[in-house]
């Protein structure tokens, strides 16, 4: 922890002392030329794609590797393995309470402004070669369930299978807990490399507004801002729902937690820019393990939350989720009735498990909800084909938001919060 701090500490020392120095300016700097960019000279910013997809190359290559050794340094670190079972109930819980909230609010906002009334679009009409290779059954429990379970770790490293990988690294923390002594060494030896990854992170940061700016250079100048306005009322829909939820039912969290949402957005402004500029939490995972840490939050918890919450807590997605179901029932003019909207909250549960973490991902999941509903046209989903990357941004932040605040959560929940050191790093991130 001491050296993560210290190389945490050193990017902030090289920033500090002004606003235009700060990762979070620099990449909201990045966002607006690559608006710019793409509105001015489309052609010129669509091969600018290639500087966001290295910058995310460039996390995915030390994502995995942190996943394992922080869960499982973590893990073997709990004093008692019963620890391991409470803390794992409440998240669990915790996830489902949430994704919950979100998929419904999702659905009310859907049923009272109706994004989709009035467009009467004939399913019949649209060309579904463009959604072609989204349209896919979805993936039945026991396939997931077995999914968890690596046949082969090696192979789970070399591809990025972030699930296999953190059910291994939970039971080889818990190999490590039960027989302490014997493997110090060994918990020693990932805390060290833990250390070295997020040196490692920090300088991979500092392509952060470059990553960004490519991104957001490609969105609007391959899909433009035309594209936008035409669907303008649904995207308005997922962003106000998205800020609606942060504030109220996030901010609620953070009430019982007691302490105040815009303090605690403000101390991850930076990691925010960053999923805004690149659409993808999972670039950020690595930076907010270490301020979580940082504010208080203890390090198994936070080892175990993070990682997890990617997967089975993704509520910005889960408000998009349900809202572009309605969006596309009203569009084709499919009536849903309460037992149906109902059937559909229960697919959603399931559906938008894995809709996380990685840009785009979660227009698959909805694919795959539609594909195994059948009770609205999966041809809708061409709707939706143009917009859906300019909604990526809430999506992601706002999975990004819940998941932080997770940790948080259930750090107060176990009673092992750190009130002081939480305020401390507060009172250092303002001076900044």
């Amino acid at each position: 922890m001491t050296v993560i701090s210290e190389s945490a500490g050193e990017i902030k020392q090289a920033r500090k002392g002004s606003v235009f120095g700060s990762l979070y300016f620099q990449v909201l700097i990045g966002v607006t030329a690559g608006i710019l960019v793409g509105w001015l000279f489309p052609s010129v910013a669509v091969p600018l794609k290639s500087l966001g997809d290295f910058f995310i190359r460039c996390v995915k290559m030390l994502l995995v590797p942190i996943v394992f050794a922080t869960i499982a340094v973590g893990i073997a670190r709990m004093t008692d393995i019963k620890e391991l079972g409470r803390v794992g109930i409440k998240t669990i819980l915790y996830f489902e309470l949430a994704s919950t909230a979100a998929l419904i609010i999702g659905m009310i906002v859907g049923n009272v402004f109706a994004p989709g009334a009035g467009l009467n679009v004939d399913p019949a009409t649209i060309d579904t070669k463009s959604i072609a290779g989204f349209s896919k059954p979805a993936t039945s429990i026991f396939d997931s369930i077995f999914h968890l379970v690596p046949d082969n770790i090696v192979r789970a490293f070399s591809n990025g299978d972030i699930l296999p990988v953190l059910v291994f690294a939970v039971l080889f923390g818990i190999g490590l807990s039960l027989h302490r002594k014997a493997t110090q060494h060994a918990v020693d030896a990932p805390d060290g490399v833990l250390s070295a990854l997020f040196g490692v992170m920090a300088m991979v940061m500092w392509l952060a507004p470059i990553g960004a700016f490519g991104a957001m250079a490609f969105t609007v100048g391959k899909y433009g801002l035309g594209s936008l306005l035409s669907l303008a009322k649904l995207v308005a829909c997922v962003y106000g729902t998205s800020i609606l939820f942060v504030l109220v039912v996030l901010g609620g969290i953070a009430k019982l937690c007691k302490i105040q949402i815009l303090p605690f957005l403000r101390f991850i402004r930076a990691e925010i820019a960053v999923v805004l500029g690149t659409c993808s939490s999972e670039s950020v995972l690595p930076q907010l393990i270490e301020k979580l840490e940082r504010c208080g939050c203890p390090k198994p918890i936070v080892g175990l939350v993070m990682p997890a919450g990617i997967t089975f807590n993704p509520d910005g997605s889960a408000i998009y989720l349900s809202l572009a179901v309605i969006f596309i029932a009203q569009a084709t003019n499919t009536p849903l009735d309460l037992i149906q909207q109902l059937g559909l909250l229960a697919v959603l549960l399931l559906t938008s498990k894995g809709s996380a973490g990685v840009a785009g991902a979660a227009f698959i999941a909805l694919a795959a909800t539609l594909s195994t509903t059948n009770a609205i046209p999966v041809a809708g989903l061409a709707l939706l084909l143009g917009v859906d990357r300019f909604m990526n941004e809430a999506r992601a932040v706002t999975n990004t938001i819940g998941n932080a605040l997770a940790t948080v959560a259930i750090s107060v929940w176990e009673g092992g919060f750190d009130r002081q050191a939480y305020e401390r790093a507060l009172a250092e991130d303002r001076q900044l």
